[in-house]
C-alpha cells in the first residue's frame, strides 16, 4: 500500500529525538532482531504488490452514523468491521469501514489540509484520494480504511493493515500478523490537546483485543513529524528504530502485547 504517515496533533511542540536504548532489553517481545522464518503465504503475500484491501459490510446504526457488520473478506485482519465501540476519555469510539459513496467528499477534504497534505501528498481532487483507496477496498483484506467517529461524528480516517504483508515487512523485521495503523486527525479543533494519543491508545487495544495472534502493533509516521512520533510514545508504542522507506525516513513504532499491562 502507499506509505502514509500518521499526522495526529499537528500543531503540537516538538519533542526531543526518543531513546531507543529505554525499551526493556530483557522482555524477549521487545527484541526487534529475531530471526523470522516467513511461511509460504507470507512470502507470496509481500510479493505481491498489487494493493490492499477490503471490503464494506452490511449497515445498522450507532448514532446516525452507518457501522458496518464484519465480511468474509476482511478476514485477514479479524473482521475490523466487527471490532464494535470503545470507551475511552474523550467518549465512545468505533472504527468504521469506508464506504466510498458516502465518506469520499470528507475525505478528500482532510486530504487537503495543509498539515495532512505534508505527510500524505493527497491533496488534489477527489479523484486522488479515491485512488488511494480504491486498491484497498477492491484488495485482498489486508487493510482496511476506516472513518474514526467519536461521539457519533466522523473525526479521523484510519488505515488498519498487515504490516507482515505489506511492503513494508521488506524494511523491519517483521513478525507474522503484525499490524500496523496510518492515522489522520481531520479537524484542526481535534488537534494539539492530546485526542491523537488517546485514539492511539483505543486503536492499539482494539487491534489487542480483536487480534489475539498479534503481538505487537506497528507505525511508521514520518521521522520529521515529530508531534506524531510524540503521540504514538504517549500511547504505549516505543520507538523501535529509524527506518528509510521508498517515500521516508521513518520512526518504527511499536506497541507490545507483552508490555500492554504496564503502560
Amino acid at each position: 500500500m502507499p506509505s502514509a504517515d500518521a499526522s495526529t496533533d499537528a500543531d503540537a511542540t516538538p519533542v526531543a529525538a526518543p531513546d531507543e536504548s529505554a525499551a526493556p532489553a530483557e522482555n524477549p517481545d521487545c527484541q526487534d532482531t529475531l530471526d523470522l522464518r516467513l511461511s509460504e503465504e507470507l512470502v507470496a503475500f509481500i510479493a505481491d504488490q498489487d494493493g490492499a484491501g477490503t471490503a464494506d459490510g452490511t449497515d445498522t446504526s450507532h448514532r446516525g452514523v452507518p457501522v458496518p457488520a464484519s465480511t468474509p473478506q476482511d478476514d485477514l485482519l479479524d473482521h475490523v468491521g466487527g471490532w464494535g465501540p470503545a470507551t475511552t476519555p474523550a467518549g465512545v469510539f468505533q472504527l468504521v469501514p469506508v464506504r466510498v459513496e458516502r465518506d469520499l467528499k470528507l475525505i478528500s477534504r482532510w486530504m487537503n489540509d495543509p498539515a495532512v497534505a505534508a505527510f500524505w501528498e493527497l491533496a488534489g481532487p477527489e479523484s486522488v484520494t479515491a485512488d488511494h483507496l480504491a486498491p484497498q477496498l477492491d484488495g485482498d483484506g489486508r487493510s482496511v480504511p476506516c472513518l474514526g467517529v467519536l461521539g457519533g461524528t466522523p473525526m479521523s480516517y484510519w488505515e488498519i493493515y498487515r504490516a507482515d504483508l505489506d511492503p513494508l515487512a521488506r524494511h523491519y523485521p517483521a513478525r507474522p500478523h503484525d499490524t500496523g495503523i496510518h492515522l489522520l486527525i481531520g479537524g484542526v479543533a481535534n488537534r494539539g490537546r492530546g485526542l491523537g494519543t488517546t485514539l492511539l491508545k483505543a486503536v492499539a487495544d482494539l487491534v489487542l483485543d480483536h487480534r489475539p495472534t498479534c503481538a505487537r502493533v506497528i507505525a511508521e509516521p514520518d521521522l520529521r513529524n515529530t508531534p506524531s512520533v510524540s503521540a504514538f510514545l504517549s500511547a504505549g508504542f516505543r520507538f523501535a528504530a529509524e527506518v528509510d522507506l521508498p517515500d521516508k525516513r521513518a520512526a518504527l513504532m511499536v506497541r507490545d502485547r507483552a508490555l500492554r499491562t504496564v503502560l
